[in-house]
């Protein structure tokens, strides 16, 4: 088993363990439909994957990278909407509102994401109280709005409109990105260590891959909107077409955009350069990013 696959399987373990089964029944239920059983676990994995460029025990990764996958799953819940972007498929099945109804979703959304807070404040004495207290701090951040939040609101502000490549970056980095970014900067803090100059050092490096794998990601999306199917996809193809939403094809061109996927994934690469062999999941989580096709 790949690297990757096994900390996609482990995350899957702690998940499963994790979420609720009778809290009332169709609403743990319903969280459960929306987490377990799909989804590629990127941002999990880059909890793992940092801890491993950085010489983390995994055992202190377990809490961030479950929370970073309740939380993201709440996003795409709340996304999936009908007030939102109005989503019928997700990972291949029906929405969790189409599954079940709109309130219920709602609900499922709010408490994965109390979830992720709840999984990340119990007490590990082997990461000190101030890292703790920075982790939650950088979800919040990343989760709120002044990340993802805050993406949503230009996302869907941007419907029908013609914004400049600059203005679609920022939707970008804060829509996607930051998750993405929140799951590097968490695995960092996982130790008992405070500040330290080597440790600062490397976590502007990893802070600049992560931005770079980040507008990778949503790049490659765009192209596949444009490119793949519904059925690989596991979602409707051509959505954001239909909806009118700014894309980096519509804005830019498909070669420009493709271009510009080629130049993130060098700047990402280029930001490993003082990381060894530690650091190569992050390596191949990037190249997974670039040429995935789903």
């Amino acid at each position: 088993m790949k690297q990757r696959e096994f900390y996609q399987a482990r995350v899957e373990r702690i998940l499963e363990a994790a979420l609720p089964i009778k809290t009332p029944h169709y609403l743990s239920e319903a969280m459960r439909y929306s987490v377990l059983g799909g989804g590629k676990r990127i941002r999990a994995i880059l909890v793992y994957a940092t801890g491993e460029a950085l010489k983390i025990k995994p055992e202190l990764l377990d809490s961030p990278a479950a929370a970073i996958e309740m939380l993201h799953a709440y996003s795409l819940v709340h996304d999936d909407l009908p007030c939102m972007d109005d989503d019928d498929l997700r990972r291949g099945k029906p929405t969790t509102h189409i599954a079940y109804d709109e309130a219920t979703a709602v609900l499922a959304g709010d408490a994965l994401q109390t979830a992720a807070f709840e999984t990340l404040s119990s007490v590990n004495s082997e990461i000190c109280a101030e890292n703790q207290l920075k982790i939650l701090n950088i979800l919040a951040t990343a989760s709120g709005v002044n990340g993802m939040v805050k993406g949503q609101a230009i996302d869907l502000a941007a419907v029908g409109k013609l914004i400049s490549e600059n203005e679609l970056e920022t939707m970008h980095l804060n829509k996607t990105g930051a998750l993405i970014k929140a799951s590097v900067l968490m695995a960092s803090y996982c130790t008992n260590d405070t500040e330290s100059e080597k440790t600062d050092a490397q976590r502007v490096k990893l802070t600049e891959y992560a931005e770079s794998i980040g507008l990778a990601f949503q790049v490659q999306d765009d192209i596949l909107d444009i490119q793949s199917d519904t059925e690989t996809l596991g979602k409707q193809q051509g959505a954001d077409i239909a909806a009118g939403k700014p894309t980096y094809p519509s804005i830019m061109g498909m070669d420009a955009a493709k271009q510009k996927l080629f130049n993130l994934h060098q700047k990402a690469i280029d930001s490993l350069s003082e990381f060894g062999e530690e650091a190569n999941l992050l390596r191949e989580i990037a190249n997974f990013i670039v040429k995935r096709i789903a």
